[in-house]
């Protein structure tokens, strides 16, 4: 939307601006004599909350990076006043120019998808776009707060977030391998959200073009996200997928340029390695020695792997398996 359409837009009450957009596809005419959303979201924003000092923040758990900005967990998050009002001003203080009122907006699309769920799922389509807009703004104010947002609507809305994700997860990869330490962290903290609730057959498919970005930093950090993904399967879910098909993705991630791309491979083929074997001590009680042999670690990696990744799959393996043996 250009600039002048957004102040034309702006110009106009919410009740004109919902029946002038729905009769006339969204273009709407000012009116200079009203106030505008903008305004409106001020007013509402003041009238409802109360400054927060910095020894009640430090005693409620808020962490203050900015005086006119707070970051509040998830757990500190109260209510919105008014629902009604919330979701009418929601989209117009995201889209806001004003960067307080964005955060302000952020931590509403928060509020709202904890203590009214179902309202905000019909909004999120249009939410997302505008919070991949804020992860993408340069201030670390407001970049943070939409990493935090993220974290909630990954939390509350799991698998319905599936069709929308694409952009917040590039986001989110490119936000967690950046220098700016406090944002980095919140990043990866809502990567580790989204691992912890995204359903695993959903997200893997979504995390595995990144294994192979040309960026190092973020094929690193999805390759962790993959590594935290496959367990959350279980057994029977890793054999859907394909076991196969999962050692063949760690085994490339094994020579990868960067140390947490390699050891969270390693990671995945521990777990691998487990879940395969118990497989074959199921399958195999009443099977010949003989036939057990075909069917071992060993000779299973070797017949989906090229040999040079069979043996440094096997050597990751075997060392580690070394390593308990000497351990015990």
């Amino acid at each position: 939307m250009s600039g002048k359409a957004l102040r034309d837009l702006n110009a106009l009450p919410i009740s004109e601006r919902t029946n002038e957009s729905s009769s006339k596809g969204g273009f709407t005419k000012p009116h200079a004599d009203h106030k505008n959303l903008e305004e409106m979201h001020r007013k509402y924003i003041a009238s409802v909350e109360t400054p927060i000092s910095g020894e009640e923040c430090v005693k409620s758990g808020v962490e203050v990076g900015n005086s006119e900005v707070e970051y509040i967990e998830s757990e500190n998050l109260n209510d919105v006043e008014d629902v009604d009002i919330s979701l009418k001003i929601l989209l117009s203080g995201l889209e806001s120019k004003d960067w307080v009122l964005v955060c302000e907006a952020l931590n509403d699309v928060r509020r709202l998808s904890i203590f009214h769920k179902e309202k905000m799922l019909s909004m999120l389509e249009n939410v997302i776009p505008l919070v991949v807009k804020s992860l993408k703004n340069p201030r670390s104010a407001v970049c943070k707060t939409a990493i935090l947002t993220c974290s909630d609507i990954f939390c509350v809305y799991s698998d319905h977030i599936i069709d929308t994700l694409d952009p917040l997860l590039v986001q989110l990869l490119l936000k967690s391998s950046q220098d700016k330490r406090f944002v980095c962290e919140a990043a990866e903290r809502a990567l580790i959200a989204m691992t912890t609730w995204v359903p695993p057959m959903l997200l893997l498919p979504k995390l595995q073009p990144y294994l192979k970005n040309k960026n190092p930093r973020i094929r690193a950090k999805a390759s962790m996200c993959f590594c935290r993904s496959v367990p959350r399967l279980g057994a029977e879910g890793i054999k859907a997928y394909g076991i196969d098909k999962l050692i063949q993705i760690a085994a490339s991630q094994l020579s990868d340029q960067l140390p947490e791309s390699r050891e969270s491979a390693r990671i995945l083929l521990l777990e691998l390695q487990t879940i395969y074997e118990k497989f074959c001590v199921t399958t195999q009680t009443a099977i010949s020695d003989e036939d057990s042999e075909i069917g071992s670690w060993e000779n299973f990696c070797q017949s989906k792997l090229s040999p040079l990744s069979a043996q440094a799959v096997l050597r990751v393996t075997n060392i580690a398996r070394e390593g308990l043996v000497l351990g015990s």
